[in-house]
């Protein structure tokens, strides 16, 4: 018999632990360039809380595909416009943290952006840090393993 005092599958017994709930899926874009020597540079933001690097990515939004989603998001966390393929180059899971303590797990789908330009103003300059790197130092500052490999992956299909 069950000891409700000491068994820890006793609902008051049980610690408080995030749940993770059903998989989403979100649309990235990788905005890229090339360099006058035909090196592949690619552009990462810092996120807004934590301030780690990573690309810009957000939610499906409804009329769009997921690539105008994708591209959609680069105008607005990085301020860039440009050619965005049709289909995602790979993709990659994490645990986003909601409002209340639950997490949800998010597959991000990344579409290759091919730079055109910058806009001098764009709605999240302010909360976020932009800036170019090489594809070997974008792949170590990124925190997600998948989305190391896509990046270092990259340039070679380039």
């Amino acid at each position: 018999m069950r000891n409700p005092r000491t068994d820890l599958r006793h609902p008051r017994k049980r610690r408080k632990v995030a749940r993770v709930q059903v998989a989403r899926v979100q649309y990235a874009a990788l905005p890229y360039r090339h360099t006058a020597g035909s090196r592949t540079e690619v552009m990462l933001i810092t996120s807004r809380e934590t301030g780690r690097w990573l690309i810009p990515k957000g939610w499906p939004q409804k009329g769009k595909s997921p690539r105008r989603s994708a591209a959609r998001e680069a105008r607005e966390e990085a301020g860039v416009i440009g050619k965005i393929e049709r289909g995602p180059i790979g993709s990659y899971a994490y645990k986003k943290l909601l409002n209340g303590g639950n997490a949800v797990l998010c597959e991000v789908r990344v579409f290759p952006l091919e730079v055109k330009r910058q806009w001098k103003t764009w709605p999240e300059k302010p909360q976020r840090e932009v800036r170019w790197f090489s594809r070997t130092q974008a792949a170590k500052i990124v925190s997600e393993p998948a989305l190391r490999a896509i990046i270092r992956n990259f340039g070679k299909r380039r």
